[in-house]
C-alpha cells in the first residue's frame, strides 16, 4: 500500500504520526512518491481552535480532490470531536485519539476490501496510556517521546480535555528504556512531549513528577541531550529547577504557556497563576539556567479583553523579555465556556492586537539573537548539503555555518553574527 499522510497541530500529533508511519512500515507499506498515485490518504487532525478545525476540513477536501481514487482516513482530535462531519467530507475510515494500531489496520482493510470504519470511544473513560514506539521519520537526528496524554486544566477556551480525556502517563521505567533504545539508534536529541507534561505521573504509583522522569531519561539516554515540550508555569519550582539542572543534559529552552499578560484575562481563561507568579518563574529559570531561551504562547482578543487589558499584556511580555513568542488571535471553539462568554471581540480587534503583540515579540527575538553573538553554542546539525550546514543550538536558535557535511553531528559553534533571522558562525 502506498499512502500520503498529513499532520495538523501540535508535537503530540507529530509524534503519533511518526508512530503510525512506523506501524505502516512494519506492515510493508510506504509513502507515495510525488506524482505517484496513493492508495490511502491519512489525515491526523487538530481541533484546538475553530481555525484548526477549518484547516482540517480544508486539508481533507484538498487531498481528496488530489487523490480521487484513494481511501480517505482521518484520525485525531477533530475526528474525535466531529466524526459525522469528517464522514460527510468523504472519509471512509474515521478514528479519534485512541488505538493507532487499530486505525492502521482499518486503513489496510479499507484499501484491500473496501471496508469502512467508524470508531470513536469516550475519552474520559480511558485509564491506560497508549504506548507507541518512539522515534522519528526519515532519519532525523531528533527523536520525540510522548510521556503523557490528557489534561485536567479545563481552560475556558480549550476543547482538548474533551478530545484527549483524563491524564495518563507513560511508566517511568518504560520512558527510560525507550530513551536508551533511541540513544543506541544514534539520535542526538530527545524531545519529551505530551498534552500537559507538567502533570506527568499523577496517575502512576508513587506519583513520580516531571523532574523524576527527566532524571530517569537523562540517566538512560547516553549522549543525547534532552528537550522539554510546552510547560505549565505552575510546575517550575526551585526544587524542579535544581533537579533538571543536575542532569547536565537539559537544553536551556523553556516554552511556557502564558496565554495573557493581564490578571483579569487569566482568571477568565481559568488559568492557574497570575502575572506575578509567572514572572517569578522566569526569574527562577534565568537564575538556574543563565542565558536560557524563554518562549511562550499568547492569545489576543479573548472575550472581555479591553484595550487596557491588552496594553497590560504588551507591557508584561516586554518585562518577561521572551526569546520568542507564538501569538494567536482568539478563535472561538464551540463546546468551550469561552465561546458562550459575552463581549466577544471583533475579528478586526483580535487581528490588530495580534499584530501589535507580534511586533513586540519580533523585537524581543531580534534582541535575543544579538545577545548570542560572541558566544559559543552547541549545535545539532539537521542538514548539511550544499555550501553549509544548518541546525539548532541548545537554546533552540537556528545556526548556519559555512562547513558542509555536518548532518547528525553536534558541534561547538562560535557565533559571529545574525543574518536573516539565523545565527551564523563557525565550528571550533
Amino acid at each position: 500500500m502506498k499512502y500520503i499522510i498529513s499532520t495538523l497541530g501540535c508535537k503530540v500529533n507529530q509524534y503519533e504520526t511518526q508512530a503510525m508511519e512506523g506501524l505502516l512500515a512494519e506492515h510493508g507499506h510506504r509513502r507515495a512518491q510525488p506524482g505517484e498515485p496513493a492508495d490511502a490518504v491519512i489525515v491526523n487532525s487538530c481541533a484546538v481552535t475553530a481555525e484548526s478545525g477549518r484547516k482540517t476540513r480544508q486539508t481533507i477536501r484538498r487531498l481528496r480532490e488530489e487523490n480521487p481514487g484513494a481511501v480517505i482516513a482521518v484520525g485525531g482530535c477533530y475526528a474525535q470531536l466531529e466524526p459525522e462531519t469528517v464522514q460527510s467530507l468523504g472519509a471512509s475510515v474515521v478514528f479519534g485519539t485512541a488505538d493507532r494500531a487499530k486505525f492502521v489496520e482499518s486503513v489496510e482493510r479499507a484499501v484491500e476490501r473496501g471496508e469502512e470504519s467508524l470508531w470513536i470511544d469516550k475519552p474520559f473513560e480511558r485509564r491506560v496510556f497508549e504506548e507507541l514506539r518512539a522515534g522519528a521519520v526519515d532519519g532525523r537526528t531528533r527523536a520525540m517521546l510522548k510521556i503523557q496524554d490528557g489534561c485536567h486544566n479545563f481552560c475556558s477556551y480549550c476543547i482538548i480535555p474533551y478530545t484527549r480525556g483524563r491524564l495518563r502517563s507513560l511508566p517511568l521505567e518504560t520512558a527510560a528504556a525507550e530513551s536508551a533504545r533511541l540513544a543506541a539508534e544514534g539520535f542526538r536529541e530527545l524531545v519529551l512531549t505530551g498534552i500537559e507534561v507538567a502533570s506527568y505521573g499523577v496517575d502512576l504509583p508513587g506519583k513520580p513528577g516531571l523532574a523524576e522522569v527527566v532524571t530517569a531519561v537523562a540517566a538512560a539516554s547516553g549522549e543525547m541531550r534532552i528537550r522539554l515540550g510546552s510547560l505549565e508555569p505552575t510546575v517550575i519550582t526551585d526544587a524542579f529547577c535544581e533537579k533538571l539542572a543536575a542532569t547536565g543534559k537539559l537544553c536551556p529552552h523553556f516554552h511556557l504557556s502564558l496565554q495573557s499578560g493581564c490578571d483579569r484575562t487569566l482568571r477568565a481563561m481559568n488559568r492557574k497563576y497570575d502575572t506575578a507568579a509567572f514572572f517569578a518563574v522566569t526569574e527562577r529559570l534565568r537564575r538556574r539556567f543563565p542565558g536560557c531561551a524563554l518562549t511562550g504562547d499568547l492569545i489576543t482578543g479573548f472575550p472581555g479583553e479591553t484595550e487596557e487589558d491588552h496594553a497590560e499584556t504588551l507591557a508584561f511580555i516586554e518585562k518577561c523579555a521572551f526569546a520568542d513568542l507564538h501569538v494567536f488571535p482568539y478563535s472561538r471553539r464551540p463546546g468551550t465556556k469561552a465561546d458562550a462568554m459575552p463581549l466577544q471581540c471583533s475579528a478586526a480587534v483580535k487581528s490588530r492586537r495580534a499584530a501589535e503583540a507580534s511586533a513586540v515579540a519580533a523585537a524581543m527575538h531580534a534582541r535575543y539573537l544579538e545577545e548570542n553573538v560572541g558566544r559559543e553554542r552547541q549545535v545539532l546539525f539537521e542538514s548539511g548539503e550544499g555550501e553549509g550546514s544548518l541546525g539548532h543550538s541548545e537554546n533552540y536558535l537556528l545556526v548556519r555555518v559555512p562547513q558542509p557535511g555536518l548532518h547528525g553531528q553536534v558541534k561547538t559553534v562560535k557565533i559571529t553574527g545574525v543574518s536573516q533571522g539565523e545565527l551564523v558562525g563557525f565550528p571550533i
